[in-house]
C-alpha cells in the first residue's frame, strides 16, 4: 500500500477521533506529497525510497525546529514540533540503536577496505546506500568518522 493511500485513509481516522495533531501533521505529509508529485521531471509513481527520503526530511525538518525551540526556551513551540515528529516516525522504518549503527559502519569499513578517515568518502557512500532510512545522515557520519579515527 503507498503512502499516499495510508496518509489518505489516517487523515479520515483522524478527523472522526478529532486528533488535531495527527491530522495537522497527516496534512503535512499530504502536501509534501502532491508538492513532489506535482514537481519537474516526476515519473509517474512515488517509489518507497522517494517515500521514505520525503518522509526524513520531514522528520529532519521537526528535529531541527525542535532543537532551535529547546535553545531559546520556547516550550510551547517546542511541544508541537514533537507532537508532530512522532506521527511522522510511526511511517518510518524503525532507527538502529548506537550499537548496531556502529556495527553495520564497522562491517562496511571493512568490506570497503577503509583504514584512514581520508577514506571516509568511500565508506560513506556504500554506508548512505545500505542505512538509509534506518538511521540518521549525522549519525551515519559521526560514527564513521570515529571509527575509522578509533574514538
Amino acid at each position: 500500500m503507498s503512502l499516499e493511500i495510508k496518509v489518505n485513509e489516517q487523515i479520515k481516522e483522524a478527523m472522526k477521533a478529532k486528533d488535531e495533531v495527527a491530522l495537522r501533521t497527516l496534512r503535512a505529509i499530504k502536501s509534501a506529497i502532491i508538492i513532489e508529485k506535482t514537481a519537474e521531471g516526476f515519473s509517474g509513481e512515488m517509489t518507497d525510497a522517494t517515500e521514505l527520503k520525503m518522509l526524513q526530511k520531514l522528520a529532519k525538518q521537526r528535529r531541527d525546529s525542535l532543537t532551535i525551540f529547546e535553545q531559546q526556551n520556547r516550550e510551547d513551540l517546542a511541544a508541537k514540533e514533537r507532537e508532530e515528529l512522532a506521527v511522522i516516525e510511526k511511517f518510518l522504518p524503525a532507527q538502529m540503536s548506537a550499537e548496531e549503527l556502529k556495527a553495520e559502519i564497522s562491517a562496511i569499513i571493512a568490506q570497503v577496505g577503509a583504514t584512514s578517515a581520508a577514506d571516509m568518502g568511500k565508506v560513506m557512500g556504500v554506508a548512505s546506500k545500505q542505512l538509509a532510512g534506518k538511521a540518521d545522515g549525522k549519525a551515519i557520519s559521526e560514527t564513521v568518522k570515529a571509527v575509522l579515527t578509533g574514538n
